[in-house]
């Protein structure tokens, strides 16, 4: 069997309605990214990634307009500035590609790559993009942490990791074990849960320093 590229191609063609949405937002916005959004890497590269963090998908004026995950919406904002805070990220977030931020042993990655209408993908477009995420899990030799942001994003991690959802259920602040890596949730740092609060800063950081302490600490 054929092993299955971590990134998929620019013009992937595997899920129809995502390819339309893709097509009509490149006609109307040709400067934008509007392709799928690869894997935020540190500069030192996979080999130095001990942090996987695994958001949803592009936000559509984000980071599929601009490229990089969790840039140019407001997610970003919180999560950049909580990994400057606990040291797995440096320089300053200014919510564009070409701003000084890079990530330390982290990379940042989204369960479905392309940006889906309204946010929202389809059970199908999640199934058929794991694949990706798989290969991203794979190609970091020294991973020890996953966070996932949100409740798909968690499922289908756990998924991608070839365990059962119902012995690894999704909560905020959970902790999960699995061969060799310690898988974290949260709830997704998006505008609308931290407006309606369902999230706040402290219950995000609060999560992050937790990770932060397992990667220095291993507890």
């Amino acid at each position: 069997m054929t092993a299955v590229s971590a990134e998929p191609d620019r013009d992937c063609p595997l899920c129809p309605r995502l390819v339309a949405f893709r097509e009509e937002w490149r006609a109307k916005e040709p400067a934008w990214h509007n392709a799928p959004v690869p894997t935020f890497l540190p500069p030192e590269g996979a080999e130095s990634v001990r942090l996987l963090i695994v958001g949803l998908a592009p936000g559509l004026r984000g980071a599929n307009r601009t490229g990089r995950p969790f840039t140019g919406d407001y997610a970003g904002d919180l999560l950049y500035s909580t990994l400057i805070r606990f040291g797995l990220a440096r320089g300053r977030f200014e919510a564009r590609p070409d701003d000084s931020l890079r990530l330390v042993g982290t990379a940042i990655t989204n369960a479905v790559r392309c940006v889906p209408p309204e946010n929202k993908p389809t059970s199908a477009e999640i199934n058929t993009c794991r694949q990706f995420l798989i290969s991203t899990i794979d190609r970091f030799p020294n991973l020890r942490a996953i966070v996932t942001l949100g409740a798909i994003a968690h499922q289908s991690t756990v998924r991608a990791l070839g365990k059962r959802l119902s012995a690894h259920p999704f909560k905020h602040a959970g902790r999960h074990h699995f061969d060799g890596l310690t898988l974290f949730s949260s709830y997704h740092c998006s505008r609308y849960n931290t407006n309606t609060g369902v999230l706040t800063e402290e219950m995000f950081t609060n999560v992050f320093s937790e990770v932060a302490k397992f990667l220095r600490n291993g507890d």
